[in-house]
């Protein structure tokens, strides 16, 4: 019997993400392509005989009960009837805070491997409904696709074929952004601009990076961008590089740039030096 799993758990970024309308129960829907990328945390989870452990490397642990991997675990738990228990070491490689999706991936990783000591008793449904009940990104993680377009409040998806791994080069401004603050202003800035217009998708330019590029975009970036100068200046610095393609990742203030190969990522992070914040290499996937 295991007693003992670990798990990557990598993080994502947005491709493109619209925010749609305010609906009637407070949460905005968005359209968003998510794609995995290799940075990731690790997760190990042993089986104890009762409750549940939390140990975090890398990052502040702050309240144990807030934590996603704890919540997602302390949920299969109740689920399966407290049979046994847990002890979680976190090791944290993604940056919190920064529209990355780690703390998601991390619950992911929990929901997952919690779930297979109790010997997978949690059905794949359940675990996608605790997912979403846990955040907006946590079901694409839980689903371990490359890459989905994801709609709702992200818990409908559609599994697309994986992209060829390109490089990928991350810039931190070191600015956190609170999503809910974000949200409020987008707001504000659509007061008077009336309802968001449809956009029409046909999946076949969902499969080539080209095509991905020319439809890329972040609602959240003018609002962002808009209150703090040194994020559009990062920006703008990281889009000079030539990149294929230059976004910022969910709410922010993570930024990201794709590009056709490695020795072009690595000539852009000479370029930028550590000026506009902290850099790290990666590759989708």
């Amino acid at each position: 019997m295991t007693d003992s799993i670990t798990r990557a758990c990598p993080a994502k970024v947005n491709l493109f993400l619209r925010v749609l309308a305010r609906e009637t129960d407070g949460y905005h829907g968005i359209e968003t392509l998510f794609c995995r990328v290799v940075l990731a945390d690790t997760l190990e989870v042993q089986r104890t005989d009762a409750g549940i452990v939390l140990g975090v490397e890398g990052a502040a642990l702050g309240a144990v009960e807030d934590n996603l991997a704890w919540r997602a675990a302390d949920a299969v738990l109740q689920a399966t009837g407290r049979k046994f228990g847990v002890a979680l070491r976190l090791v944290k490689q993604v940056p919190a805070g920064a529209g990355l999706g780690g703390g998601s991936s991390d619950a992911a990783a929990a929901l997952l491997a919690v779930n297979q000591l109790a010997h997978n008793a949690v059905p794949r449904a359940e675990l996608l409904h605790m997912a979403a009940r846990l955040g907006a990104d946590v079901p694409f993680f839980i689903t371990e696709a490359g890459c989905a377009l994801a709609w709702g409040h992200g818990q409908r998806m559609l599994r697309l074929p994986a992209l060829p791994a390109m490089p990928v080069l991350l810039l931190l401004p070191g600015t956190p952004i609170p999503t809910q603050q974000a949200y409020g202003w987008i707001d504000e800035m659509r007061h008077s601009a009336g309802p968001r217009g449809s956009v029409a998708l046909d999946l076949d330019v969902l499969r080539s990076w080209s095509d991905i590029a020319r439809l890329a975009g972040n609602d959240f970036e003018a609002a962002v961008f808009g209150r703090f100068p040194a994020i559009r200046a990062a920006f703008e610095a990281l889009a000079r590089t030539h990149p294929l393609l230059c976004r910022m990742s969910g709410s922010g203030s993570a930024l990201f740039a794709v590009y056709r190969n490695e020795r072009d990522r690595d000539d852009a992070a000479g370029q930028l030096g550590s000026s506009a914040g902290r850099l790290l290499a990666t590759t989708t996937g």
